[in-house]
């Protein structure tokens, strides 16, 4: 059947119901008919096109469907419609905003097989790691739907029967800017806690991976949001400056790289906007002597090759006690050789694709610096070429272990964003405190040992934002999650995270005469 050639031209299940109309033209690309642009409850399409850009699918390397860029028209429709919803919505009670959300939630949960899908197909990813995004962004979207009904503020009692009070009230119109490495989680990550507060979104995903975020405008307006309350806009750098130029935008929160990230702080501190920005990260792993070895290696594995090592908060910088790098080397490389790498959307696959053919390039230019700078390739670090003739094409690399690492290298000072940890050794805890924080980053930071006082003593003094105690790269909704120092300002998730989608008013009431000077 139809259904049949267009499931195998994705290698997808038929029955998955894939998102949009699906068309496999005689070049042998893959076009979504249905528009990437929404606002207003619907779909947009966008006219006349001009300069649209290829989206790819990382496993194949085949073009997926073409990326319609949103430009001044679009963005003022989208924000306006979106200023039109938060009108509406910020007058909302607490519980009205939870119901619909708690809705929203159930309806992704009904979805998770497809959405998942959807994820690996435009991003590269397992299947198992999309799965658990899809779960993190349906517990988010929860989480804040119980945190709606709450949000209050403070009463303070004056003397002579007066008093004040505080209320939190919405900003108004908010952008989200995600990126590529999650692009349905940040999506909900970024839009749930804003809704809550009373706010509305206009969100612009990476245009590498602009497909489920529209998925999720979808589900908020099937759950009975009113049209414009989440809205979604393709586009790269102009578009997101259209967004966080626009008078009625409010507040900024992006995700992605340090630089992108300073010239969006400049441009909103035009307009005195507040930003959150979650950056990158050059994340260091303490391994001490006294660790559980074999926890110490997982964690290792967690904090480095997780969705190809296209993770922020990696610890990609893994400092090892001497007395225990021998062994803890031969089982990280054991265990690296060992990972399955492929077909993402099979269940026993655990490395998919990195995102896009620059990247794998730039990803594996990397790990040829480090061998020039005197860096030992222990294993990987080289193009993969799976077996099935539809993955050739594809952007998959072999995860790399790289020994004999100094702190001067270039693997170890930059972010590389891929499957390549670099492993150094240390005598003194001391001497590793200085050496992990020696970075202008701080997102994350990770000590595995027995010692409970040494564990604490360590977290205390490392510079990061998310730090992790015999685990990496754990991180629950309840939790806030961002970085110090050039990783960022400000917190995702967590209730925290209202502080920075909402305002705070304080009101003052005299219950006497106004004691006056003149």
């Amino acid at each position: 059947s139809i259904l049949e050639m267009l499931a195998f031209a994705l290698r997808l299940r038929p029955s998955t119901g894939l998102y949009g109309v699906l068309r496999y033209a005689s070049s042998g690309s893959i076009d979504v008919q249905a528009p990437l642009n929404f606002w207003g409850g619907v779909r947009r399409k966008i006219q006349p096109q001009l300069d649209n850009e290829p989206v790819y699918e990382p496993s194949t390397g085949r073009v997926l469907c073409q990326l319609e860029a949103a430009g001044a028209a679009e963005v003022e429709q989208a924000v306006q419609d979106a200023q039109s919803a938060f009108t509406l919505w910020s007058r909302m009670t607490g519980m009205e905003r939870s119901r619909l959300m708690r809705a929203a939630a159930l309806i992704i949960e009904r979805r998770r097989e497809e959405i998942a899908e959807m994820e690996v197909v435009n991003n590269g990813k397992s299947i198992t790691e999309a799965r658990w995004d899809v779960d993190s962004a349906r517990q988010c979207i929860e989480y804040y739907a119980g945190l709606a009904c709450t949000l209050a503020g403070q009463h303070v009692q004056l003397g002579g029967g007066s008093f004040a009070y505080t209320r939190r009230e919405p900003l108004g119109v908010c952008v989200g800017i995600g990126a590529w490495n999650y692009p349905f989680q940040i999506a909900a990550w970024k839009s749930a806690p804003a809704l809550a507060c009373g706010n509305s979104m206009v969100f612009k995903p990476s245009p590498l991976t602009p497909v489920t975020a529209v998925l999720l405008a979808e589900i908020y307006a099937q759950a009975g949001a009113p049209p414009g309350l989440f809205n979604v806009v393709q586009g790269g750098q102009e578009t997101g400056g259209l967004l966080v130029h626009h008078p009625l935008v409010a507040k900024v929160s992006f995700t992605g790289s340090v630089p992108t990230g300073k010239k969006i702080m400049e441009m909103a501190s035009k307009g005195v906007k507040p930003v959150t920005l979650e950056l990158g990260g050059k994340s260091p792993l303490l391994v001490f002597e006294d660790s559980d070895l074999e926890n110490a290696v997982k964690g290792a594995l967690m904090a480095n090759f997780l969705s190809q090592g296209q993770v922020c908060s990696n610890g990609t910088r893994v400092f090892v006690q001497k007395q225990i790098l021998s062994e803890f080397l031969e089982e990280v490389v054991r265990r690296t050789r060992a990972i399955p790498i492929g077909d993402p959307l099979h269940d026993s696959t655990r490395m998919g694709a990195l995102v896009s053919l620059p990247h794998l390039n730039r990803v594996l230019g990397f790990v040829e610096q480090a061998k020039k700078e005197g860096a030992a390739v222990l294993t990987g670090g080289q193009r993969y070429r799976p077996s099935d003739p539809q993955l050739q094409g594809g952007y998959y690399m072999t995860p790399c272990v790289l020994g004999a690492c100094t702190d001067d290298m270039a693997c170890v000072r930059e972010e590389i964003f891929g499957p390549v940890m670099s492993v150094l050794s240390f005598d003194t805890e001391e001497e590793v405190l200085r050496r992990a924080n020696d970075s202008v980053l701080g997102l994350a930071a990770g000590v595995f040992t027995r010692d409970v006082q040494r564990a604490h003593r360590v977290v205390e003094q490392l510079q990061a934002g998310s730090c992790f105690i015999n685990n990496y790269n754990v991180t629950p909704v309840e939790l806030p999650f961002g970085g110090y120092k050039m990783s960022g300002v400000g917190r995702e998730n967590g209730q925290v995270t209202a502080e920075y989608y909402s305002q705070l008013k304080t009101v003052y009431v005299e219950m006497g005469d106004v004691d006056s000077l003149f």
